[in-house]
């Protein structure tokens, strides 16, 4: 689909990026809770010829200094887990990435990062989603994006048990393969440990699937 097309709000899909990109409504007037603390900079990485999208958390730290999503350890096995280079990530007209909060929401007082800003999945996603007609196939990425792309009942089982039924969404719907998915966070390396089933039955196929796009 061409670019200048316009859609719903009038906005060209140019316009709509641009405008993402240009958010500071979590910074400026926050709808929910205090007001985000570092300076706003939306990470996304979209084009409408996409058919591979990555639905993930929100950025780090690493990826808020550089601009440039899942530039990180937590990337480089997310690639290897796709079983894709890096030239081929990096591409926008076959790869999208959008997480669940644009920018990088702060630290909690122990470090770690804060939820994705709700702000995002309210003004944003719903018709971002609907400007990307090419898209096969999403790859949901921890809780946040599992419990918006799936279903709010995927909190009652949690992440593990979402990934274990991850035939279920793959099943569902054959125009959009969905994989729920495990973060790639070097946090995770015990939860790989203890469910090699992940690397045996899910990952195959995911590259299976990535490589028949990407070819």
């Amino acid at each position: 689909m061409n670019n200048s097309i316009k859609n719903g709000d009038g906005r060209s899909f140019t316009q709509y990026i641009k405008a993402i990109r240009s958010c500071r409504v979590c910074h400026d007037q926050p709808l929910y809770g205090q007001a985000m603390d570092p300076e706003p900079r939306p990470i996304i990485q979209v084009s409408q010829t996409a058919s591979i999208c990555i639905a993930s958390q929100s950025p780090g730290t690493r990826v808020y200094e550089t601009g440039r999503p899942f530039n990180d350890a937590s990337g480089a096995r997310l690639r290897q887990w796709m079983g894709i280079s890096d030239e081929s990530f990096y591409d926008d007209s076959r790869v999208a990435i959008i997480p669940m909060g644009f920018c990088f929401p702060g630290l909690r007082a122990d470090g770690s990062d804060l939820p994705p800003r709700r702000e995002c999945k309210q003004i944003w996603r719903t018709q971002l989603f609907a400007r990307l007609p090419n898209l096969k196939l999403l790859l949901t990425i921890g809780g946040y994006a599992q419990r918006w792309h799936l279903g709010p009942h995927v909190a009652r089982q949690g992440v593990t048990e979402t990934v274990r039924s991850w035939r279920q969404y793959y099943l569902a719907d054959p125009s959009l393969r969905i994989y729920p998915l495990p973060h790639p966070s070097w946090h995770n390396n015990r939860w790989l440990k203890q469910n090699t089933w992940f690397d045996d039955e899910v990952l195959p196929q995911l590259q299976q699937d990535i490589r028949q796009l990407i070819a």
